[in-house]
């Protein structure tokens, strides 16, 4: 019986590794994702920045180019940088809190292991 129950906990442990490990990685690629975002939008302003304040400039929307004054492309751009910034930080966040749950449930599988060293056996031999 403490065996059967030792094993769906592990079965319920293991289930819970594999969706934070996929919740981790789905973190990471919206924050590398969100990087790129606000890079883009650095270096967009940056080449604004370098232009007189008279010059056409063109905004693209879908095959169409539209004429915008500079300084609202420049406010465009500023706001992308400031809400990737914004959303970078909350991902982080998210992450540190989801390492701390990944490093929580191998330490229970740990605890379970330790106790329980036929379970280990069965593992291992499965996994051969």
């Amino acid at each position: 019986m403490a065996d059967e129950a030792n094993r769906k906990a592990f079965l319920e442990i293991q289930s819970r590794m594999i969706e934070s490990t996929a919740k981790l990685k789905q973190f990471q690629n919206q924050i590398r994702s969100k990087e790129g975002e606000k890079k883009r939008a650095y270096l967009t302003l940056e080449e604004l920045r370098q232009l007189l304040d008279d010059t056409n400039t063109y905004k693209s929307i879908g095959r169409t180019f539209v004429l915008e004054p500079k300084s609202v492309l420049m406010d465009e751009q500023e706001q992308k940088l400031k809400d990737s910034e914004a959303a970078i930080s909350a991902l982080e966040k998210s992450k540190e809190y989801l390492e701390k749950q990944i490093a929580e449930v191998e330490n229970n599988l740990r605890e379970l292991l330790q106790q329980d060293p036929g379970l280990a056996r069965q593992i291992m031999s499965m996994s051969v």
